[in-house]
């Protein structure tokens, strides 16, 4: 935990439970309300301005979907809380961050935690963002940290009636969204795919230090990704054996649709992590190899010198009684025998395959 994170923490000591305390970084200036309500018929969209007037009515019939974004203001977390009966714990867990994900059953309604995940500009880092649901008998609450998510599509399909959601009730609204997020996650593995075959490339024609650290930095990041997603199975797990009330049995097979795609994320993230792990024995490899071909490069050219300065050695004596010193063609001759020893040395290496 950083040191940051104690500092947050730390604002909850000596408080009793379920005291409402914002966990996190604050990413958002202002909060928005939006509420949906719908039926097979009709729909309605409004933006909620007064938390205290304008919370919608649960006994029309209609389902309401109630989604908030930034959650660092208490007073209105207080009031929605308030409204829907909610339990001041299930509040206070909206309100820590940092909750892997996870479920917690109430009397009349449940909450579900994960992470939804996204890539910064630059490629290098993994954007967590914390969303919890509140499930109850015809309604649904998502507590978002900031504005900007990836459920458009799912308000499309409910402005132009697409799909089965407008004549669902409220928990295929959550699987819906639910689903739209595990989808998510497959563009995250697909991008550390693709950054999996580029260093592994780069490895291979041009391994550095910078390839190390990259390797490192990729490592992490799929272990990061690991935490975040794997939670989520036993969560979605323990709704299908749970077989709640608040899933009806009919749905239960999307969810368990949504569970087969976890394990499915899970298994692409073990096998990336263990071809990173590979990456790095690679990396040390192809160092090894390399310098292993410099040494051997090194080696042979010390090989062909050595007769060579023996030659050059045994004539740069100088001695008077050296018979070749007046010789008149001695010189041009030592350097032809130095010549042939040189290419023949080369030819014998070429054959073998040393060079």
């Amino acid at each position: 935990m950083t040191e940051n994170n104690n500092i947050r923490y730390s604002k909850k000591a000596g408080l009793l439970p379920g005291s409402l305390v914002h966990i996190g970084k604050k990413k958002a200036e202002n909060i928005k309300l939006t509420l949906f309500s719908f039926n097979e018929e009709m729909y309605e969209e409004n933006e909620i301005i007064d938390t205290v007037k304008m919370l919608p009515s649960l006994d029309d019939g209609k389902v309401k979907w109630l989604n908030m974004d930034g959650i660092h203001k208490i007073d209105v977390i207080e009031s929605i809380g308030k409204y829907f009966g909610l339990h001041n714990l299930l509040l206070e867990d909206v309100l820590n961050t940092q909750h892997r994900p996870k479920i917690e059953y109430y009397e009349d309604h449940m909450l579900f935690t994960l992470k939804m995940l996204g890539i910064n500009k630059s490629g290098n880092k993994i954007i967590s963002e914390q969303i919890s649901f509140v499930l109850g008998e015809n309604y649904l609450i998502s507590f978002q940290e900031q504005q900007g998510d990836i459920f458009e599509q799912i308000r499309d399909r409910i402005r132009n009636k697409k799909g089965k959601i407008r004549q669902k009730k409220a928990d295929y609204l959550f699987y819906a969204l639910i689903d739209a997020v595990v989808d998510n996650y497959y563009i995250i593995i697909e991008h550390f795919s693709e950054k999996v075959e580029r260093i592994e490339q780069q490895v291979i024609d041009n391994p550095n230090e910078k390839t190390l650290k990259e390797i490192q930095l990729l490592k992490k990041q799929l272990i990061q990704l690991r935490k975040s997603i794997s939670p989520l199975r036993e969560a979605v797990s323990s709704i299908i054996k749970d077989e709640t009330d608040f899933i009806e049995k009919e749905n239960i097979k999307y969810l368990k649709d949504v569970y087969d795609h976890i394990i499915h994320l899970m298994d692409s993230i073990e096998s990336q992590r263990d071809t990173v792990s590979g990456l790095k024995d690679l990396y040390i490899s192809e160092l090894s190899n390399r310098m292993n071909n410099t040494m051997k490069v090194l080696t042979i050219i010390a090989t062909i010198f050595i007769p060579l300065t023996f030659i050059a050695g045994i004539y740069g004596m100088n001695f008077d009684n050296m018979p070749e010193l007046h010789y008149k063609y001695g010189y041009p001759i030592a350097w032809g025998v130095m010549i042939l020893i040189t290419m023949g040395m080369v030819i014998y290496f070429k054959k073998k395959k040393w060079l």
